[in-house]
């Protein structure tokens, strides 16, 4: 159990970016990619804003037997699939097929193929509902697809926590990695910007109604309102430390150095949120202070409440203003499962450049005694960064990544 896992290859589709160069180049500045909802006619509902990726046609990346039975957050992750392979100058073919797994996480599933299914069983009758739709919207779907495509037959798996789940399946993709396994494909996707899944998230009651892409999402923020969603994720090309030298990967861009995860207490128990205790054991596994923690990637929730008991966690383990807190995802939306896992691709691209990108549209209020990074990227030496998430219902997860030597 003390094999090393650091990631070799990274596959990223965000509203600001399709593939490493472009989202680094837009998340390093600043840019938002925040704007109308246009995959449907939102102007009914209380929500109007998300994080949309544009100018992305399946048809341009992958074979056309595949979009039938595919849903738009699927197709996106086979792509992303396919440039992480590219990254880390990896074929299918050139590990074992039982030595490489994938472990995805999903909040949502196939939303929209669930609804256009759902629609022509209410309109058209039950013999017009494709037989895709059996795993299309399922949770596990991205992680199936993936192993199919690309031969890999070694422990795979779904972990469904809601925004902690892009975490929490990079964790059990270390797990695997220590028991033997030589590549796992970790991370998460979403996309439900559709009306079925549009009204499931209005419903959460935590979503911004504001107008102006500006002031729609302002974590830590006197005024924040909310959150604005957005569809994408990132995939992670593990692999053990040895066997990437051993085959002369190119680029190691960080170590998965520690994980911890808790649940929070019931709802008036009087007792402490778990997010500060999954700062603390994500820690003691990476072996590292809180000294150690050059920038924290927060979780970004967008509301007082969330926005309190985050800060309150940060300020505990590192001190008033004792570390640079940041939350990129401003930028993008809150992407469900995929969330963390671009978070942890900005952490280690930070490593790499030196620099943390910055919070946007935000000014910090003074209630939060954090050293939130506003409005412009802040050069600095970073070796270890946190990555933070939570999930709705009391998911919390703390990832440790360091530079690898």
């Amino acid at each position: 159990m003390t094999a090393r896992a650091v990631i070799t290859g990274i596959g990223v589709a965000t509203a600001n970016g399709l593939g490493v160069d472009d989202f680094w180049a837009a998340t390093r500045v600043g840019k938002n990619a925040i704007g109308p909802v246009t995959r449907f006619d939102a102007s009914s509902y209380p929500a109007r804003l998300a994080g949309e990726i544009t100018g992305f046609e399946a048809a341009d990346h992958l074979p056309s037997r595949l979009l039938p039975q595919t849903d738009r957050m699927t197709r996106l992750a086979l792509v992303a699939a396919d440039c992480a392979f590219e990254d880390a100058d990896v074929r299918p073919g050139d590990i074992p097929e039982f030595d490489m797994g994938v472990v995805t996480a999903s909040t949502s599933g196939g939303f929209e193929f669930g609804q256009n299914e759902l629609k022509k069983l209410w309109s058209q009758g039950s013999q017009y509902v494709s037989a895709y739709q059996s795993f299309a919207w399922f949770y596990a779907v991205n992680s199936g697809q993936i192993s199919i495509r690309n031969g890999m037959r070694g422990p795979s798996g779904v972990v469904v926590s809601d925004h902690a789940g892009g975490l929490d399946a990079i964790a059990q993709a270390r797990r695997q990695i220590r028991k033997g396994s030589k590549l796992i494909f970790s991370g998460g996707f979403d996309a439900s910007i559709c009306p079925w899944g549009w009204v499931a998230q209005i419903a959460g009651g935590r979503l911004s109604t504001r107008t102006d892409p500006e002031r729609a999402y302002l974590p830590f923020d006197a005024d924040a309102n909310g959150y604005v969603p957005g569809e994408g994720g990132a995939l992670l090309i593990l692999e053990d430390e040895h066997t990437a030298r051993e085959r002369g990967a190119r680029t190691l861009y960080g170590e998965i150095a520690g994980y911890g995860a808790t649940f929070d207490p019931k709802p008036g128990s009087g007792r402490e949120p778990g997010l500060r205790r999954a700062i603390e054991v994500a820690l003691a596994d990476a072996g590292a202070a809180a000294a150690d923690v050059d920038v924290v990637f927060a979780d970004g929730a967008g509301t007082p409440d969330l926005d309190r008991a985050e800060a309150d966690a940060i300020t505990a383990v590192f001190g008033p203003g004792g570390v640079p807190v940041t939350a990129p995802k401003t930028m993008i939306g809150r992407l469900y499962s995929g969330a963390a896992p671009v978070d942890v691709v900005s952490a280690v691209l930070a490593i790499r450049e030196g620099i943390i990108p910055p919070t946007t549209n935000v000014e910090c209020a003074p209630a939060y005694d954090i050293d939130l990074v506003v409005g412009q990227p802040r050069p600095a030496s970073v070796r270890t960064a946190l990555v933070l998430a939570r999930g709705h219902g009391g998911f919390n997860s703390a990832v440790v990544v360091r530079e690898v030597d």
